[in-house]
């Protein structure tokens, strides 16, 4: 499999924000978000080739409980993410995998714990977006909206309620940075008291990847 890079952080976002993670993030995304802050892990060539064994080896010490698998866009790697996403649950680890929304996350093996993007009109790839996997979503999941204006973010509190997604899933609020000030995105969702959680990336707020 192509990998961009192995590292230790924070997670920054999502329920499970603050927590130490093992970051795997893969090469290759066809996707092009204005807002993307991983631009060169969008080339497939980026990186090094490794196998299943030698990532597993790689996230092994020390034995954080959590690793985190994100891109580019993992689903390009499908299977070789599954093989890593079991070998992972083997070995008594507990597996998120952080993917765009533009493929059926039904691919995936359902010991990972999925984070879909929905891709907004502000990210210039809403067309992208996979609409089934609203449908697929389980209460294990969680789906985030990175917002980059008022637009998007009526936009977005449309989808929430038409598919009454917060009835089901951890619906994550995140302003689009440089572009959207949180205070402004927090106002809005106190303001119509919308059943979502704001998303911030911590790890930057901390100056951390």
């Amino acid at each position: 499999m192509q990998i961009f890079e192995i590292f230790r952080s924070l997670q920054g976002e999502t329920t499970r924000a603050g927590l130490p993670m093992w970051f795997v993030r893969l090469a290759g995304c066809d996707l092009a978000c204005t807002y993307c802050d991983t631009a060169p892990a969008r080339d497939v060539s980026a990186g090094c080739a490794m196998t299943v064994p030698e990532v597993v080896h790689a996230v092994s010490a020390p034995p954080i409980p959590w690793v985190a698998i994100t891109g580019g866009e993992p689903l390009l790697q499908a299977d070789e993410v599954n093989a890593l996403i079991a070998a992972l649950a083997d070995g008594g680890r507990q597996v998120m995998i952080e993917t765009s929304g533009a493929y059926p996350i039904d691919r995936l093996d359902p010991r990972a714990v999925r984070i879909v993007d929905v891709k907004t009109p502000g990210s210039g790839m809403a067309g992208r977006m996979w609409w089934p996997n609203l449908d697929l979503l389980t209460l294990r999941d969680e789906l985030k909206f990175v917002l980059t204006g008022r637009d998007d973010y009526d936009w977005a509190r449309t989808v929430v309620e038409r598919h009454r997604l917060a009835d089901r899933v951890a619906v994550l609020f995140s302003p689009a940075s440089p572009g959207l000030p949180p205070r402004t995105l927090a106002e809005w969702i106190l303001a119509d008291a919308l059943p979502v959680r704001l998303n911030l990336q911590l790890h930057k707020l901390l100056g951390m990847r």
